[in-house]
């Protein structure tokens, strides 16, 4: 399952959505976010959808590649369509289990649950398949930036950001060797109650945190021996360009967003 992990992970590639800005994506990945909680219907949900295939297909990335960015969350987003339709009432009623109920109301607000959580996965994905970590860091601390004048410390917060992001998939790598060199002990991490499992899981966590603070203190010294004293006066080898393209797709959240008021109920 921890190779299956892509957060943090980038593909290069040269498509449009590649060599848009990075404050672009960020800007349109939150926006998209928030803007997800306005469709109410069939039709909204479906706006969004082929949204979302529209700017995947731009990437030239694979689909699978969406796909595994889910799985990890499938137990998360089953539980929770779940409940919906249990303890969501209102409609018809189709079916019932002394207490549970499953009416016309829960199963369609369990669809569009499901349907959110999707949605917003496959937009995260794209914007960390198709950013670096650094990229996202400059642009996340260039969006901030007009909280310096109230002494936030902007450039300490995207760095931690980009260490953040650049660690996970080294820690899911390291965390894959680990269960590895388990098994090859004898240890079976797939068989078992969930107490079982969980308790298996265990001896990873020692190796696995003295690996991260070793890793933590070779990058301190790495940075100290590089001269880093913080944001102030630091340059950058690239700068971000906000270009034409870059207002076309915020314009494009615009037009979505105007979709999804004229078709909501």
């Amino acid at each position: 399952m921890m190779d299956k992990l892509i957060l943090g992970r980038f593909i290069p590639g040269d498509s449009v959505i590649h060599r848009l800005d990075p404050r672009a994506k960020l800007i349109a990945t939150f926006y998209f976010i928030m803007i997800i909680f306005l469709a109410n219907n069939a039709i909204t949900y479906g706006i969004l959808t082929i949204f979302t295939l529209l700017a995947i297909f731009l990437s030239g990335l694979s689909f699978s590649f969406f796909l595994k960015g889910v799985r990890p969350m499938l137990f998360l987003i089953l539980f929770t369509v779940l409940l919906q339709i249990f303890f969501t009432t209102g409609g018809k009623e189709l079916f019932a289990i002394g207490p549970l109920k499953i009416t016309e109301f829960g199963l369609v607000n369990a669809g569009f649950i499901f349907m959110r959580f999707v949605l917003i996965i496959f937009i995260s994905t794209l914007m960390t398949l198709s950013t670096t970590p650094l990229s996202l860091s400059d642009a996340l601390e260039s969006i901030l930036s007009p909280l310096n004048a109230i002494k936030f410390p902007v450039h300490e917060i995207s760095l931690m950001l980009s260490i953040a992001l650049r660690f996970v998939p080294t820690l899911m790598d390291e965390t894959e060797k680990i269960m590895n060199a388990q098994r090859a002990r004898g240890v079976d991490f797939s068989e078992g109650s969930l107490i079982q499992k969980m308790k298996a899981v265990v001896p990873l966590l020692i190796p696995l945190f003295v690996s991260s603070f070793k890793r933590a203190e070779d990058l301190s010294d790495a940075m100290e021996a590089r001269g880093y004293q913080g944001g102030e006066g630091r340059t950058r080898y690239r700068k971000l360009d906000w270009a034409k393209r870059d207002s076309i797709s915020i314009g494009a959240m615009a037009l979505l967003t105007l979709f999804l008021f004229l078709f909501r109920r």
